[in-house]
This record gives structure tokens, sequence and C-alpha cells, in this order.
């Protein structure tokens, strides 16, 4: 008996070997490094002589990033644009779900055409937005100045900010959050809708035949049977906006204001080749989204429960 079960277990090992061994290569042995990197005072300059002497461990990186205004400016900055990017795709999806709810002829087609920005390639959709908003030939800029009296064209991709009204509007990182809202609100909309096809039609017949209008089946029939996906949605789309690069480097390369997390890790490491403290920035980011994850995790847990 112990012998099959130990024969049991070696083929299991043997099994997921080829798995273990790749996310090894993959994941652990990439993070260790950069773990290693981060600790010591590491630049590009020096990639060739690793291993040749021995590393000096130290915690510099991480002061020189508690005390940067770049580290502090670029986390202010990412926490902002993944909150309102959050917020925004899942109120966007929510009106989506809720409008597209009942069957009328074409849904079907408006529907399919609301996936469009989701599954356009990021590559595509960046060009298509830098097209329209460029300031010498874009159509944003061209109808601006046709119709609504605007007097020069609009950097909507590397302006910091602008007045609206006596109001600092700031314009590139508002840009970038409508891009990225547009782009991620077709998930939300997926995600709301399946959850309200799963409502059983019975409970707003019986809200209705209480006396409940819309606006009262709305909030108190619709809206608690999706308060659960909702909150996961949230913290979920955060979690992947707090480590966006591709979507901010492609419209505006950081500029106006817009250089995240990601970007700065990428600026530290490629701009000023100091691998040290692209490492450090790497890992404080990390560890920001080990938090949201645990997060994550006990909202899917507690979700699950109900």
């Amino acid at each position: 008996m112990t012998s099959a079960r130990t024969r049991e277990n070696r083929s299991g090992w043997l099994l997921v070997s080829p798995s273990l061994t790749v996310v090894a290569l993959v994941v652990l042995l990439p993070f260790a490094l950069v773990v290693v990197f981060g600790f010591s005072e590491v630049r590009l300059v020096d990639i060739p002589f690793l291993g040749t002497e021995p590393i000096e461990w130290s915690l510099d990186n991480f002061r020189r990033a508690a005390a940067s205004r770049a580290f502090w400016g670029a986390l202010w900055t990412t926490v902002l644009y993944a909150g309102l990017t959050s917020a925004g795709s899942l109120a966007v999806g929510l009106v989506l779900a809720l409008a597209l709810r009942r069957p009328f002829r074409g849904r079907g087609l408006v529907r399919a055409l609301l996936l469009v920005p989701y599954v356009l390639p990021v590559v595509a959709a960046a060009t298509i937005w830098k097209t329209l908003l460029n300031p010498q030939y874009g159509l944003v800029n061209a109808f601006g100045r046709a119709y609504l009296g605007w007097d020069t064209p609009v950097g909507f991709l590397s302006t910091t900010s602008a007045d609206v009204w006596g109001v600092p509007v700031p314009v590139a990182l508002l840009v970038v959050v409508l891009f990225d809202v547009w782009k991620s609100a077709p998930l939300a909309f997926l995600f709301l809708t399946a959850r309200l096809q799963s409502v059983p039609g019975e409970i707003e017949e019986a809200a209705a035949l209480d006396g409940a209008n819309r606006r009262q089946i709305l909030r108190f029939v619709l809206l608690p049977q999706l308060r659960a996906v909702a909150l996961l949605l949230l913290l979920l789309r955060f979690i992947w906006s707090f480590q966006t690069f591709d979507d901010v480097y492609l419209l505006t390369e950081g500029a106006g204001s817009t250089q995240v997390m990601a970007i700065q890790v990428y600026t530290e490491l490629v701009t000023k080749a100091d691998i040290g403290s692209a490492a450090a920035f790497g890992l404080l980011m990390s560890l920001i989204l080990g938090v949201l994850l645990v997060g994550y995790v006990l909202l899917s847990r507690r979700a699950g429960e109900s």
C-alpha cells in the first residue's frame, strides 16, 4: 500500500516537473535576480562583471526611492489613474449592461460592437487615438477650431494642465484615463451582463407587485445582486491599471504628468541605466500589488461563500 502511494506521488511529481521547471525559470529566477539587484548597487555597465566580485548588500536604493519626488509623484499618479479607470470602467459597464438588458431588435449586434474596443490591439487603438488627438491634423482639434471656437490647437497628449472655466484640468492624464475606460469598460459590461441574466425575474415581478417603481427595483433589487461582482471587478481592474505600462507609454510616453510607476521603472532602467534603482521601484510596486492581491482573494472567497 505504501509502495503504491509512493509510486503515485513520484508519478505526480514527474508529471508536474516540466511546469515547475518553467515557472522556476520564467518567474522565480527573474524575481530572485530583481531582489538581488534591488538590495545592491548595480548599473547597466556592471552586468558583464556580475559574479566576479562579492555583492555589497545595501538599502540605499530603497532610501533614495523613499526620498525621491519622482517615486511619490509616480505613485500618486498611478493611484489616481488606477482609481479613475477602475471606477469609470465599472460605471460605464454598469450603464451599458442595464441599458441592454431588455431584448430589442439588433441587441446582439450592439453587444458585439461594444466589444470592439476590448478586442482591438492596444497598438492599433493607441494609434487611432493619437491620430484623432493630433494637434496638427487631428479630427478633434479640427472640430474644436471650426465649431467650438478654439483659438489654438490643444496638445491633448502632452498638456499637463489647462484651465476649463477656471478649474485646472489634468488634460493628458484625463485622456489616458478615458482611453483605458474605453478599452476596459466592455469587460465590466460582460461580467455585469452575465450576473444580471442570472437574477430571477420573479424577484422583480414580486417587487413590482408590491408597488416598487423602476428606480426602486434598480436600487433595492438589482444593485444588491451586483454588489459582489462589482467589488471584485473594481479591485481586479485597479490591480490591472496599477501595473499598466503599454497604454500610457504608447499614448504619452509619460509626458504631461502621466508618469505612472511602470513607466518610472522603465525610465530608471533604460534612460538612467540604474538597474538597482529600477529593481527597488519594481519591488515596492510588487509589494503594493501583493497587498491588493490579498484583498482580491479575500473578496473572491467572500463572494463564493455568498
